[in-house]
């Protein structure tokens, strides 16, 4: 990704050496990678630090309005760009990067990331209220005419199964940059379009 004007919604799995058990890690035995989302963090449009957020719900809020409200250290109780940065962008965790403005999810409904085996790319699955898994915007068509009692609550258009790229040097062989101090800079918003 190459540096942009107005910062970036990003996330990270789980630290790369992380043996954790708990329930954000994807990992079944200790020499797997961890395949969930284990933080959310956004980057300041005007300083650029990456600064933590609790909850996804809290990041999807500021995720569906970044484009007309791009997020500000000041949003975030006591905090400024003067304070140091919550986290920084290294290869220690595996960086993904959103676009912004896709929908937040459904009241009663579940979004998870899954990054694929090979780190090629995430899944995205949304849990319905009633337990079932969809994959696709067809996949929700098609349970809104199975189960007409969840048409007034949401429609196809509240779901994105838009998932978010890969930060470039955080696989090993997918780049020539491992990490470089400008690879974890600003995000160009033409970078997210495609």
């Amino acid at each position: 990704m190459k540096p942009s004007e107005g910062g970036s919604p990003a996330q990270a799995a789980l630290p790369r050496n992380s043996k954790s058990s708990t329930p954000k890690s994807a990992a079944a035995s200790s020499d797997e990678r961890p395949r969930k989302v284990g933080a959310y963090a956004m980057q300041c449009a005007k300083c650029f630090k990456f600064r933590s957020i609790a909850t996804q719900e809290e990041y999807e809020e500021i995720r569906r309005n970044f484009i007309e409200e791009p997020w500000l250290c000041s949003r975030k109780e006591n905090v400024s760009c003067d304070d140091p940065a919550d986290m920084e962008f290294d290869t220690n965790a595996l960086w993904v990067i959103d676009k912004p403005n896709l929908p937040k999810t459904p009241a009663g409904c579940q979004r998870i990331l899954v990054m694929r085996k090979d780190l090629s790319k995430m899944d995205a699955t949304y849990v319905m209220p009633n337990g079932k898994r969809m994959r696709s915007n067809g996949d929700v068509e098609k349970f809104l005419e199975a189960f007409p009692e969840y048409k007034g609550q949401f429609s196809v258009s509240d779901f994105s199964f838009t998932v978010p790229k890969i930060m470039e040097g955080m696989v090993p062989g997918k780049s020539g940059e491992r990490g470089s101090a400008n690879t974890g800079k600003r995000v160009r918003n033409e970078d997210m379009e495609d």
